[in-house]
């Protein structure tokens, strides 16, 4: 037996109540997606957990941004 996906729009703070109003259990495993329509960078979250997976540290980032300055200067007018 398959489980059904259903798509509630929701604000956090009443996502609880809109489940207490459909009539799902307290107990009940649910998963729910965040998807921020207010985000000014879009991929920044993204980007940071990437770079928090692979472990890199903040002289690693300016590193890396130091050597993609150098990279492009050449080829600006």
């Amino acid at each position: 037996m398959g489980s059904q996906a259903t798509i509630i729009e929701s604000t956090a703070g009443q996502v609880a109540a809109e489940l207490a109003r459909r009539g799902i259990l307290p107990q009940t495993h649910v998963t729910v997606t965040i998807e921020q329509d207010d985000e000014l960078i879009p991929g920044r979250r993204e980007a940071r957990m990437r770079v928090v997976a692979a472990r890199l540290t903040d002289d690693d980032i300016d590193r890396l941004i130091k050597q993609a300055q150098r990279e492009v200067e050449p080829l600006l007018p």
